[in-house]
């Protein structure tokens, strides 16, 4: 039985080449990135004062704080990493899964550390929690760590739903445009 696989693309100005396909059957989507720095863009609310009288008549019985955390990727837990991936999305014709290659070219990891053994996988975390690879291999250039790849496979709808909420995410925070091709 034959798959068919469409491909999205995540992509930074930062990259120097674009990703082509080679398949007629694959079509194209990339995010772009617009600046290399930028700040979290959170949503700001405005809650009506509460009156003391009536916090004395109907105390409440429970408060619910939720904290909205920056998205980021992490190659060691703990430490951010600033690169700004190509990121590269494949998934077959139904949509009941797929994998995300993660390129990310002279990342910030390799200037903080300089045993690449400390690498222990791609972390994704944002408000919902972690999502986590194991598979990320570093390439290197005349003997120095040059680039890092990292593949996330997303077995069914469900991982493929919370993955493309991380990227949503991550591409707000980030700077990111979603562009069709």
């Amino acid at each position: 039985m034959a798959t068919s696989f469409h491909s999205l693309t995540f992509s930074s100005s930062l990259s120097k080449t674009l990703h082509h396909s080679h398949s007629s059957s694959v079509s194209s989507i990339i995010f772009h990135h617009s600046s290399t720095h930028s700040s979290f863009n959170g949503q700001s609310v405005n809650l009506p004062r509460l009156r003391l009288s009536k916090l004395k008549q109907n105390p409440p019985k429970h408060f619910f704080v939720m904290m909205m955390a920056k998205p980021t990727m992490q190659f060691i837990r703990g430490t951010d990493e600033q690169t700004i991936p190509d990121v590269r999305l494949t998934t077959s014709r139904d949509g009941t899964n797929g994998t995300a290659i993660f390129n990310f070219d002279q990342p910030s990891v390799f200037d903080s550390f300089r045993e690449v053994a400390d690498i222990t996988g791609l972390y994704m975390i944002d408000e919902e929690g972690v999502l986590q690879s194991v598979d990320v291999s570093a390439k290197f250039v005349n003997g120095k760590p040059s680039g890092i790849e990292a593949k996330y496979v997303m077995r069914t709808p469900k991982d493929w739903d919370r993955f493309m909420r991380f990227m949503e995410r991550y591409s707000d925070a980030n700077g990111l445009q979603f562009i069709q091709k």
